[in-house]
């Protein structure tokens, strides 16, 4: 019987590890603009395409429904969103950013630098890093069952 790879030599943990280092790195800066990085996410799918539905950005954030309506719920408490019932599909709760959720994409625009910064690395590394992740996720996400 084979034995379990160290810990430091399994994928799985430097991403999950990589992913909170990420996250500990922009805590400070998301505190300061009162929103989580959940939030930030969300927040950051609107910006991309303002006006989605829940399941929209749940879908882009490969979150489920039930996930993101707590987070959008609280960002439409802090005034950075507005939701309302789709009128042609009730069923649909579309979000939309107010003028303070757009003022919040320029307040959020030197994450993505200080990022690099402290990384260590150049840009045209994490954009590799980023492109063989993205890779393997989607490779991952083609095995899975639906």
């Amino acid at each position: 019987m084979a034995s379990a790879r160290a810990l430091d030599d399994q994928l799985c943990f430097a991403l999950y590890a990589a992913s909170m280092a990420v996250g500990r790195a922009y805590k400070p800066m998301l505190d300061a603009l009162g929103i989580t990085y959940p939030q930030y996410l969300v927040l950051h799918a609107l910006w991309e395409e303002d006006a989605r539905t829940v399941g929209a950005i749940a879908e882009r954030l490969a979150l489920e429904s039930s996930t993101v309506t707590p987070l959008v719920k609280r960002l439409e408490a802090a005034g950075h969103v507005t939701r309302q019932r789709d009128p042609r599909d009730e069923r649909q709760v579309r979000v939309t950013l107010t003028d303070s959720g757009r003022t919040l994409r320029e307040q959020c625009g030197c994450l993505g630098e200080t990022l690099v910064a402290r990384s260590g690395m150049s840009l045209a590394q994490i954009d590799a890093l980023n492109r063989q992740v993205s890779a393997l996720r989607a490779a991952l996400a083609e095995t899975l069952p639906s």
